[in-house]
């Protein structure tokens, strides 16, 4: 029955808890070894085992109180990671795009005629977007181990999560404004080969997997009370 209490408490704790996996699973385990370590103590001063766990789960703090901070670390670490796949995803991903525009399309004198000096900046300004979220993603995370020492973990992981968002949706306005300049200038542009087409199925599908990790951060930090 004293194996229930922190069983039941562990759970408790697991089922408010969003995250990595691994980590989660990582902090569950700590938590439930201090609890054993505790209750191990408790029954050498001679109480129950039913009492000795009781004991510790009580010491160990309330579930609300715990898995807020559990919460929190969680938060950081996923907006930790996600801000490392936008600082450099994002730089690979341009270059990428960029050699094989060059390769298979070429320089914009090779269109056929010059694109309009509106086209060329908002191409230049989604060129530019990429580097500018990585670049901030990037400056974030060195920030953020200096800040780690001084700042509270909750607000880490909302500024994290905030920058996430922020970066992963200004690469998406520039894709979308160049996709929608492109078939305003002249529709049949946006008719590629077989190879810019399937390098522009991936482009997205990194854009929509970053979104879904900014959006997941994001999830992680709104929980925290």
């Amino acid at each position: 029955m004293g194996t229930d209490v922190i069983e039941r408490y562990v759970t408790d704790l697991g089922s408010r808890l969003q995250g990595s996996r691994k980590q989660v699973r990582e902090l569950l385990t700590e938590t439930r070894d201090s609890l054993a370590d505790a209750t191990e103590a408790h029954l050498d001063r001679g109480l129950t085992e039913k009492e000795a766990q009781k004991r510790a789960v009580e010491e160990f703090g309330p579930v609300r109180e715990i898995a807020n901070e559990y919460q929190a670390e969680l938060a950081v670490a996923y907006g930790t990671r996600t801000l490392i796949w936008l600082a450099i995803v994002l730089p690979l991903m341009h270059m990428a795009w960029e050699y094989g525009r060059m390769l298979l399309i070429g320089p914009w004198q090779d269109f056929g005629a010059m694109p309009p000096a509106w086209y060329l900046f908002i191409a230049k300004a989604n060129d530019l977007t990429s580097g500018i979220a990585s670049g901030v993603a990037l400056l974030a995370l060195i920030l953020g181990r200096f800040l780690a020492r001084r700042c509270d973990a909750k607000l880490l992981a909302r500024l994290g999560a905030t920058i996430a968002i922020g970066a992963v949706a200004a690469v998406l306005l520039g894709n979308l404004s160049i996709i929608l300049a492109t078939a305003h200038l002249d529709v049949s542009r946006l008719m590629q080969s077989l190879p810019m087409t399937i390098a522009s199925m991936v482009t997205w599908i990194v854009i929509i997997r970053l979104g879904l990790l900014a959006r997941r951060c994001l999830s992680c930090v709104t929980i925290v009370a």
